[in-house]
């Protein structure tokens, strides 16, 4: 396992279309957003063996502006 330490609003990229971006840091909490292309799924590890049927049924990762 890689561990960076990376601070709010900088990136690490994955391989050529995957960027990882930590939006947030409150506390324990990290709010990371994602941008990967639309046909690789991203799911949370609680959810990993949940097999969806379909594209629509994994739920999409949406991660709000940290500019309010």
């Amino acid at each position: 396992m890689l561990v960076l330490t990376r601070k709010s609003m900088q990136h690490i990229q994955i391989g050529d279309d995957i960027v990882v971006t930590v939006v947030e840091v409150r506390g324990h909490k990290v709010r990371l957003g994602i941008d990967a292309p639309k046909e690789i799924p991203i799911r949370r590890s609680e959810l990993k063996d949940v097999n969806p049927r379909s594209p629509t049924d994994v739920v999409p990762v949406v991660v709000a502006s940290a500019e309010t």
